[in-house]
């Protein structure tokens, strides 16, 4: 058991540290960017619609902002289940009148997710900190989990890529559970399977979701780190737990 030091706060007896991946792990915008990008470029190829017209304002739709460049507040990537996202690109189809819609993104998307495997090294970067807190956290036998609303075989892939997977003692998306963030649904699997109350783990992420999620999970506290999504004063609405960066919080 260690204590977790936020800013002046200190969090005593914590077992477990679940940490969201993108935007708190890993950078959000690149990771998301890219393959966002990827699938409107290819489902533009597919239906013949003008890369110059079109790729922008899908990869918007989907929640890409590239003249801010940064993803939208609302997602829903980064944010919601891949499902919303492929409704997100249908929809966008669906009025340009284009056939058979849901079949061709879902398609599309998986094609996606095997391209990207060769790509790791552009689409992947470690957020300052990350390695060196979760490294701190198992020299202390603490337990690591990520809960992210990504496939767990990407996260298990990333996390792989950077040569960390084996830090994590639990690595759980959205396609493992009924609910996704905010629901509790996977911090109760991985809480279950580690057979660690609540009241000893601790939730780290950029979302309003993320906090959320500790907090309807039970968890003794939920940090968030303003590295993704949500600003530092959105974040203190809902948890006086925030920091610039995961490099920000302290245990021992």
């Amino acid at each position: 058991m260690v204590t977790v030091y936020v800013n002046d706060d200190a969090i005593e007896d914590i077992e477990l540290f679940v940490f969201d991946k993108d935007g708190t792990v890993i950078d959000l915008y690149n990771y998301w960017s890219n393959m966002i990008g990827l699938r409107a470029q290819r489902l533009c190829s597919f239906y013949g619609l003008s890369l110059d017209e079109h790729e922008d304002s899908l990869m918007y739709e989907m929640g890409i902002d590239l003249k801010n460049k940064c993803i939208r507040p609302e997602g829903p990537v980064g944010l919601l289940p891949r499902e919303v996202v492929q409704k997100a690109a249908e929809d966008y189809l669906n009025k340009l009148q284009c056939e058979n819609v849901y079949d061709v993104c879902f398609k599309i998307f998986q094609e996606v997710d095997e391209a990207s495997l060769s790509l790791l090294d552009k689409f992947i970067t470690p957020l300052d900190g990350a390695i060196e807190l979760l490294t701190q956290i198992k020299k202390n036998n603490c337990k690591i989990a990520i809960a992210t609303t990504d496939k767990t075989q990407r996260a298990q892939l990333a996390m792989d890529f950077l040569n960390i997977n084996g830090l994590f003692d639990f690595v759980v998306g959205a396609d493992k559970v009924d609910k996704s963030k905010p629901s509790p649904d996977m911090l109760q699997l991985i809480v279950n399977a580690l057979n660690i109350s609540p009241k000893k783990a601790v939730m780290i992420g950029d979302a309003k979701t993320d906090v959320l999620t500790g907090i309807n999970a039970g968890f003794k506290a939920s940090i968030g780190v303003c590295t993704g999504l949500t600003s530092q004063d959105e974040l203190l609405k809902i948890t006086p737990y925030v920091v610039q960066s995961v490099a920000n919080i302290k245990i021992d």
